[in-house]
């Protein structure tokens, strides 16, 4: 399975911010859309990510106030990312080795889509379902043969 597949059951929905934006506006886009990162642009490049995670750590340094930060201040300036043809597989030992909830999807320099941690647990668990399903379809038409044990009668 590969990352294009989550993103063709997903959908294209993108919420981008810019770097020097007010991170008070982030935070209000992200309350509003129910969403935990913003992608955060620059000239049409993806420049950082902005997740609750850096917003906590950026709070706590601040006394608990947003106060007058901007995005760029409290960024990932290096985001994982990962393309289209990325196998989930990949994409689960990169996430898990950074502890990463979200991961920008790039086509060369083009943003696609944004994958969450859950976007690919749901896959692997949907993925395991249908084969789960398909193998117990395939046993419970498993034809009989002579000589074995279900072949003979019983007594």
């Amino acid at each position: 399975m590969k990352v294009s597949d989550i993103l063709r059951v997903k959908g294209n929905a993108l919420f981008t911010v810019s770097p020097g934006q007010p991170l008070a506006d982030a935070l209000k886009a992200m309350a509003e859309h129910d969403i935990g990162s913003l992608v955060v642009m620059s000239h049409g490049d993806l420049v950082g990510m902005l997740t609750f995670r850096e917003v906590i750590k950026a709070v706590v340094r601040n006394n608990g106030q947003v106060g007058s930060m901007v995005v760029q201040t409290v960024m990932d300036d290096h985001p994982l990312t990962c393309t289209p043809d990325t196998e989930i597989d990949e994409v689960r030992r990169m996430m898990l080795g950074r502890h990463a909830r979200y991961m920008p999807v790039l086509s060369q320099r083009t943003l696609m889509g944004v994958i969450s941690f859950y976007d690919v647990a749901k896959a692997v668990v949907d993925g395991q379902d249908f084969e789960n399903r398909m193998l117990k379809a395939y046993i419970r038409d498993w034809p009989v043969q002579e000589g074995s044990a279900e072949a003979e009668p019983k007594l």
